[in-house]
């Protein structure tokens, strides 16, 4: 679960909740790509396949970022044309590569847009991975997880002091003076709610997890018939340590009242649950420490 500059209820995304102050209607989708201004290396079969301080990250409404190479820091021989060409809706032409290091090949991981109309020339001669088909993406020597950081992905978790409440018709859940709300680029607030404040009995553990690349993995509760009425990370990570096993829960699945006023779902919160990196399993992502977020090559 990710948003930023271009999803979600971002700037650039298909349900913003603010506008461009402009004279002009703005087109209904806009691109924007930017200098990544990191140094950033892929990995493959145990091998580095491309490392760059040139880096292009492109923001696409409704799309996580995406990282273009230049070919010129890809390592030579490791991709291979293929004979499979799609289209981009804004950028058109569209070329695909397999790659192979070693014993080891896989089709349609790369891909390059040969034919970019002149307003977006700054991708000119670059090529994008995809994100899990290769082994790892590194910054300097620290794996990023989920996709390429977005600069514009912010999280704030302020304390407070608000009365929330959560009920399943005429019984209490959560009551509590002393929420955590946790504000999220392109998200409506979430509010968090210590497990002491909370009738655990009322709490029953639902099957699956869902990853999220900044706070790390959630589990989900079913509340009486309402399936997955709340979730927690039991372990987040240590940017947003503050909600850990906390329990934060989904008004449009339950009754959520703060300062006596009911909550709703805003619109345009779904989300699509995000799989886990390759070479990464639930268990590593919940013991995330300084040997799993930052390893080393």
């Amino acid at each position: 679960m990710t948003m930023g500059l271009s999803w979600q209820q971002g700037p650039l995304g298909g349900a913003t909740v603010g506008r461009f102050l402009t004279p002009e209607p703005l087109p209904q989708r806009l691109l924007f790509a930017e200098p990544l201004r990191r140094r950033m290396r892929v990995k493959l079969a145990g091998e580095w396949i491309a490392d760059s301080e040139d880096v292009v990250l492109l923001h696409e409404p409704g799309r996580y970022p995406v990282a273009y190479f230049p070919l010129a820091d890809v390592r030579p021989g490791v991709l291979v044309s293929e004979n499979r060409a799609t289209q981009h809706r804004d950028l058109g032409d569209t070329a695909w590569f397999s790659a192979s290091v070693g014993d080891r090949s896989a089709d349609h991981v790369a891909w390059q847009h040969t034919a970019l109309p002149e307003f977006a020339h700054v991708l000119q001669g670059r090529v994008a991975f995809a994100w899990r088909a290769m082994d790892a993406f590194y910054e300097e020597d620290e794996r990023i997880v989920g996709h390429a950081a977005d600069a514009y992905h912010r999280l704030d978790i302020r304390q407070s002091s608000r009365h929330l409440v959560v009920k399943l018709e005429d019984g209490v859940i959560a009551d509590t003076t002393r929420p955590v709300v946790l504000f999220e680029s392109g998200f409506a607030p979430r509010w968090y709610v210590p497990r002491e404040d909370i009738d655990e009995n009322s709490l029953t553990p639902a099957e699956g997890q869902t990853f999220c690349p900044y706070k790390g993995l959630a589990s989900y509760y079913d509340i009486g018939s309402r399936k997955k009425a709340a979730w927690s990370y039991p372990q987040a990570w240590p940017e947003v340590a503050r909600v850990s096993n906390l329990v934060s829960f989904e008004p449009d699945k339950i009754d959520v009242f703060l300062d006596d006023k009911k909550l709703v779902l805003a619109p345009g919160q779904s989300v699509v649950p995000h799989g886990i990196d390759r070479g990464l399993d639930p268990g590593e992502m919940l013991g995330r420490g300084d040997k799993i977020a930052h390893p080393r090559n």
